[in-house]
């Protein structure tokens, strides 16, 4: 009778293979105070001498950075994004590796959150790409478009930390948790590379602003009704910063702006679409009513002009 040869196979672990692949570049932010969650979020190594994590991770031009081997260093920011959300830290990476990127995710694609413990430990969960081109407000309020929306649990202290597919490749940078199991991340494609480049190299991102403060739609349609003028959609004009784009291009006080570069204007994010779109160097176009009057004002924006807290 001849022996039966059992052949055993060995089926790899995707979770573990993402951990051991990316978990030396995964590093934890902030959390003087160590414990099992100490600090405020994650980041990746993107090249030696820096990492990224998100920039509602910063408390200061300074920052302790945790790596996988228990090293702690302080770190410098580079540049930041408040408005997208992302940091750049110059600090000692030392012989931590640099991640691998592996481009944008699939809708159904398995991926994993890969996060560090304030034990020096790593955490893996799990997920699938539940969604696509998600939108969701920064810290600043101001709309981040073209996110990814998956499954793989978000720890505490775990934003700014990968996500990765099973070859444990970056496919996008944690940023947001939705609440009942979804959770967003900034793609890793081409665009966050190049924004990531130029943060590294110190080169801030300036918004254009008009230099107006706005009252919503609703708020002015009561306005215009209580002053005996018609109803339209828009959002009225409750201050003009002198000196500023909406000033030099002469919107007053009282304007009602119905449109910005020939589409209609519903919302403060209308605005702010209409006012990011517009190439360098290029103007924009607004539709204003001026009491019964309906004109068009062409406002120029000073690229190198620094920005201040206003929502227009």
């Amino acid at each position: 009778m001849t022996p039966t040869t059992t052949t055993t196979t060995t089926i790899a672990n995707p979770a573990r293979l993402a951990a051991e692949a990316v978990g030396p570049s995964v590093v934890q932010v902030g959390g003087e105070h160590r414990g099992r969650h100490g600090g405020r979020g994650g980041g990746i190594v993107i090249e030696p001498g820096a990492i990224v994590t998100n920039a509602h991770n910063l408390r200061g031009p300074e920052i302790t950075v945790t790596f996988a081997d228990g090293r702690r260093e302080t770190g410098t920011v580079a540049g930041h994004d408040a408005d997208g959300d992302l940091a750049v830290v110059t600090v000692d990476t030392g012989d931590a590796p640099v991640a691998a990127w592996g481009g944008t995710a699939d809708l159904g694609e398995a991926v994993f959150t890969v996060s560090r413990l304030g034990d020096g430990g790593v955490r893996v969960t799990s997920g699938t790409v539940s969604a696509t081109g998600r939108t969701f407000r920064g810290p600043r309020g101001r709309q981040i478009r073209g996110s990814v929306e998956h499954t793989a649990p978000l720890g505490r202290g775990s934003s700014g930390s990968p996500i990765v597919d099973g070859d444990g490749r970056v496919v996008g940078l944690n940023t947001h948790r939705l609440g009942e199991g979804f959770y967003l991340a900034l793609p890793a494609d081409d665009a966050l590379r190049r924004r990531l480049t130029a943060l590294a190299a110190g080169e801030i991102p300036v918004p254009r602003r008009l230099g107006i403060g706005l009252a919503p739609a609703h708020v002015a349609a009561k306005l215009r009704d209580s002053v005996g003028l018609p109803a339209r959609d828009g959002l009225l004009v409750r201050l003009v910063e002198e000196g500023g784009p909406g000033a030099r291009a002469d919107l007053r006080r009282g304007d009602l702006i119905v449109a910005a570069g020939g589409t209609d204007v519903a919302s403060v994010d209308d605005l702010h679409g209409a006012v990011d779109a517009v190439p360098a160097g290029e103007s924009l176009t607004l539709g204003v009513v001026r009491g019964t009057d309906e004109v068009d004002i062409r406002v120029a924006f000073d690229e190198a002009e620094a920005t201040g807290e206003d929502n227009g």
